[in-house]
């Protein structure tokens, strides 16, 4: 039973640690354009902003697997 536990708490958190890393790259990649943009057409800020915000929905989807691992298979 232990084992099967310790697994199950590996897979939520590898639910949520691959689309951290995954959305920590996007934004690094995204932030640095868009800082580039903003340099030279000020008036595009709100797009930078949403663009930046649009990858952390891959964490939030990453969470919400990670509740449906633990409730289906027993909770750790």
């Amino acid at each position: 039973m232990e084992i099967a536990t310790g697994l199950i708490a590996l897979a939520a958190g590898l639910a949520i640690a691959i689309p951290a890393l995954a959305t920590a790259y996007a934004q690094a990649k995204i932030g640095s354009s868009g800082m580039a943009l903003l340099t030279e057409k000020e008036e595009q800020r709100a797009t930078v902003l949403i663009l930046v915000a649009i990858p952390e929905t891959m964490v939030i989807l990453g969470f919400v697997i990670a509740v449906l691992i633990i409730n289906q298979f027993g909770g750790v």
